[in-house]
């Protein structure tokens, strides 16, 4: 099946390789409606499923998460410069932000509408112990995997609760994802209707300039043998990705040969096939979930973005960092950049820092979650 998982995963590479390259009209039509790099996650599903193939547990998945992801990590934070940062400045963190205290604190708010105006939904949620499942939900759309389950077992969410909302989070999450493609291509027309005039000046040049040879190979070496040497010297994922940001980081600002533009090519092309990865692992199983759990959080992820929009309003920032935000938030490390190569590849060292973020803060976000909870209806 190793083998299957790799062919599926080459050929979705070069598609959307060749895909992102054709100028037909009707094409260039279809990709302002379904960016290329998204094919990269719905292609390998859709052969799965017609195939009727299981890929979700091959070796694949942990040489992306072991190797690839890594990889990508360093050489995208290696086009990032200092002087990116500065320009940026402190407004995307603000938005961000404000999404993370958004998806924290509608708990809260849905347990109240639910204990005030809706005696059916108070019953699932307090009585049933429905409140549960949504502490994990806060871990996973902030923090990833490892929040989700150290919430589920501080507040000791019950297997069946905690299964479906997995499956529910994992609906969302990859409809939430396409959706937030659609959002990032038409930023610039929202900045117009919104009347948000920033502007982001260009850092990297988009073709790799010539005579670069002795550069491209003294980076590419550089990159192999720093993911060779944290691969077997550190375990933790989190400790690594962290690590490689900060060395990404002083590589593309200290490093005189350093090529910029390289680093900045093979990252996009590492995000692919992150995503095509990831595509062979996207399902829509059924489930079993009251239909109001289900309302209130889709409610739930839509405030998380309308506040971000509004942010972004008053702070006059360019609305292609709202779906940013949102999927550092709500998608994490893979998903956030992906989304942001669809709008400006040299935006993902920025997107990556959201997600970062994301990851640090996604546990104590659910404690917050949980202590309002307890404050307010005295859940235990």
């Amino acid at each position: 099946m190793l083998t299957v998982a790799i062919a599926i995963t080459t050929f979705t590479v070069i598609f959307v390789h060749i895909l992102d390259r054709l100028k037909a009209g009707w094409i260039r039509t279809l990709l302002d409606w379904f960016p290329s790099i998204l094919f990269a996650y719905v292609v390998p599903a859709s052969i799965c499923y017609l195939l009727n193939l299981d890929l979700s547990g091959v070796q694949l998945h942990q040489w992306s998460r072991d190797l690839i992801m890594p990889l990508a990590i360093l050489t995208v934070m290696g086009a990032l410069s200092f002087s990116q940062l500065k320009v940026i400045g402190i407004r995307p963190i603000i938005v961000f932000v404000g999404g993370s205290l958004v998806i924290a604190s509608a708990p809260l708010l849905i347990l109240a509408y639910a204990k005030f105006f809706n005696a059916d939904l108070s019953g699932l949620l307090i009585d049933e112990s429905y409140w549960k499942g949504l502490i994990p939900l806060v871990g996973a759309w902030i923090g990833g995997s490892t929040s989700q389950l150290v919430l589920k077992e501080i507040v000791a969410c019950p297997e069946n609760i905690f299964v479906a909302i997995l499956i529910l989070d994992n609906i969302l999450v990859n409809i939430w994802t396409i959706l937030m493609f659609q959002t990032i291509k038409r930023s610039d027309q929202w900045n117009r209707v919104l009347r948000i005039n920033d502007q982001i000046p260009d850092f990297v040049p988009d073709e790799i300039p010539k005579g670069e040879k002795k550069s491209i190979w003294y980076t590419a070496i550089a990159c192999i043998l720093i993911i060779i040497l944290t691969h077997f010297l550190i375990q933790s994922f989190l400790f690594k990705i962290l690590l490689l940001s900060g060395i990404g980081l002083l590589l593309g600002n200290l490093v005189k040969n350093w090529s910029h533009a390289f680093v900045l090519k093979v990252g996009g092309y590492l995000i692919i096939l992150i995503m095509a990865i990831l595509g062979l692992r996207l399902t829509f199983d059924a489930f079993s979930l009251p239909p109001s759990i289900i309302l209130a959080c889709i409610l739930w992820i839509l405030a998380h973005f309308l506040v971000m929009l509004a942010l972004a309003k008053v702070l006059n920032l360019h609305l292609a960092w709202v779906p940013i935000a949102s999927m550092a938030n709500v998608g994490g490390i893979s998903t956030a950049p992906a989304v942001t190569a669809a709008f400006n590849e040299e935006w993902m060292p920025h997107a990556i820092i959201l997600a970062i973020l994301s990851m640090v803060t996604g546990t104590s976000w659910g404690l917050f979650t949980i202590y309002l909870l307890r404050l307010s209806f005295g859940v235990v």
